[in-house]
C-alpha cells in the first residue's frame, strides 16, 4: 500500500510535525508513504517539495496571496485565516505519485485549493490538526459556535455582516463536501465531538487516533545532566513553558501564564520556582521568578532534555487540539498542568493537573500541587504515554483504516 501525505510544511509547526512523525511510523511498520509538501525543510527522500528558486519563491508567496481577500476586513484579529482559493498543480503531483490513498493534514496557507479535492481520484482521509477544516476560514473558532450555523459576522474579520467571506466560505465548504466522500481523522476526542458536531463533516466516517511519538527518543533523561547540558541551576523547582511563537500567539496563552505565576509569587515557598521558556530567545515577563530563554529548539534531543531539566510543564492554552508539547512532556516523565479544554484531558489525566478554564488561580494552585505533591506524578505520565500514544501504535490504526478504505466505500 503506497500512502501519500499532504501538509503544508513537513516539519515547520506542531502540526507538521506530528505528520512527519506518522510518515515515519508508517514507514516503520512497512507502508510505503510519502509527503507531498510546498515547504521542505527535512532531507528525507520520501518528502516532495518544492526544489527550485522559482517554486520556492512561489511557496513563500503564497500564503500572502491567499490571504488577499482579508484586506477589506481592516478590523480583524491577528489570528490564522486561510481561504483555499488559489490555483495551484497539485492534483497533477498526485497523479505522478501514484499513491493508492491520500491523507491531507494541515493545508493551510493556500497549499491546497478546496475545489481541487473533486479530482483526486483515491479515498481521501483528512486528519484534523485544528478546526479549519469545518469553519468558514478560521483556524480556531476562540469559543465562536457561528460554524454550527453557516458563519457569517465572523468575529476574527471583526464584521458584523451575516454574508460576509466567512459564511462565502461556508457555504462553499457545504457545496463541495457535498460531492465528496471524506473520511475524518481526529487526534482529540474534543476534536472529534466538533467535527461531528458540525453540519460541513457530520455525516463523514470520523475516527479518533492520536498522535504517536518516537518514546526512546522522548524518554526520561537523567535531570541533573539535562539541567547542566543547558545550563539550567541544578538546586530549584523548574517550572517550563514552550511552544512556536511562545510569548506572541495569544491562543497559547502566555498572558495567563504571567497572571497564574503572580498568584505563585504570594505563596510562602521552601525554594523559589524559576521559569524556563523555549520557543522565544527574549521576553519582558516580569513575574517576580528568575526566568531562563531557551530559544527556539527544533532538535527533538534538545526538547527531550528541556522537558526532562523540568519538575513540570505548564500549557495554559485558550483552545488547542492535542498539543505536541504537552505530549513530548509526559512522554519524558513530566508532568503538565493545563487547563480543562481541547484534548488536555486526553492526554493529562490523572498524570497532573487540570485547571478549570481559566481560572489562573486555579492554574497557580495546579502547578504549584505538582511542585509538592509526593504523589509519582511523573511515573504516571511516561505511563500513560507508552500505553496510548506510541508512533507504532498510531501508525498501526491508520494502516487499518487506509486498507479498510480501499476495499470499502466510507460513510457519507
Amino acid at each position: 500500500m503506497k500512502s501519500l501525505l499532504l501538509s503544508t510544511y513537513d516539519i515547520q509547526g506542531g502540526a507538521a510535525r506530528a505528520a512527519y512523525r506518522l510518515h515515519q511510523g508508517l514507514r516503520e511498520i512497512g507502508v510505503d508513504s510519502q509527503i507531498l509538501t510546498a515547504n521542505q525543510i527535512s532531507d528525507d527522500p520520501q518528502v516532495i517539495g518544492s526544489r527550485s528558486k522559482l517554486d520556492k519563491t512561489i511557496a513563500f508567496l503564497r500564503p500572502g496571496i491567499d490571504g488577499f481577500p482579508l484586506a477589506g476586513y481592516r478590523r480583524r484579529t491577528r489570528d490564522r485565516y486561510s481561504l483555499a482559493w488559489l490555483p495551484e498543480t497539485r492534483v497533477q503531483q498526485i497523479e505522478l505519485l501514484q499513491p493508492d490513498i491520500v491523507n491531507l493534514h494541515w493545508v493551510g496557507s493556500g497549499f491546497l485549493r478546496l475545489e481541487s479535492l473533486k479530482k483526486i481520484k483515491q479515498p481521501i482521509v483528512w486528519t484534523l490538526h485544528d478546526m479549519w477544516t469545518f469553519t468558514g476560514g478560521c483556524h480556531y473558532t476562540d469559543g465562536c459556535d457561528r460554524y454550527l450555523n453557516q458563519c457569517g459576522a465572523c468575529p476574527q474579520l471583526g464584521s458584523r455582516s451575516k454574508g460576509d467571506l466567512s459564511h462565502w466560505d461556508w457555504k462553499r465548504r457545504e457545496r463541495l463536501f457535498k460531492q465528496l466522500n471524506l473520511t475524518i481523522i481526529a487526534p482529540s476526542q474534543w476534536l472529534a465531538n466538533c467535527a461531528k458536531q458540525s453540519p460541513l463533516l457530520r455525516n463523514c466516517r470520523i475516527e479518533t487516533i492520536p498522535y504517536g511519538l518516537d518514546l526512546t527518543t522522548y524518554q526520561p533523561y537523567e535531570k541533573a545532566c539535562a539541567r547542566s547540558l543547558l545550563k539550567l541551576p541544578q538546586d530549584k523547582p523548574l517550572i517550563v513553558f514552550g511552544a512556536s511563537d511562545a510569548t506572541s500567539d495569544r491562543r497559547k496563552g502566555f498572558h495567563l501564564l504571567a497572571e497564574a505565576l503572580q498568584s505563585l509569587r504570594g505563596m510562602n515557598w521552601d525554594v523559589l520556582p524559576e521559569i524556563v521558556i523555549f520557543g522565544a530567545s527574549h521576553g519582558t515577563l516580569d513575574c517576580g521568578f528568575p526566568v531562563h530563554y531557551l530559544g527556539v529548539l527544533q532538535d527533538d534531543l534538545t526538547l527531550a532534555l528541556a522537558y526532562s531539566a523540568a519538575d513540570v510543564f505548564v500549557a495554559p492554552s485558550i483552545q488547542d487540539n492535542l498539543p505536541n508539547t504537552v505530549l513530548e512532556s509526559i512522554a519524558c516523565g513530566t508532568p503538565a498542568v493545563a487547563f480543562a479544554i481541547g484534548g488536555m484531558p486526553d492526554l493529562i489525566a490523572d498524570s497532573g493537573y487540570l485547571a478549570q478554564p481559566f481560572d489562573t488561580a486555579d492554574l497557580a494552585q495546579g502547578i504549584r500541587s505538582v511542585l509538592t505533591t509526593d504523589q509519582p506524578l511523573g511515573d504516571r505520565a511516561r505511563t500513560r504515554a507508552e500505553k496510548r500514544f506510541g508512533i507504532v501504535r498510531q501508525a498501526d490504526a491508520y494502516q487499518d483504516l487506509f486498507e479498510s478504505l480501499l476495499t470499502a466505500e466510507p460513510c457519507r
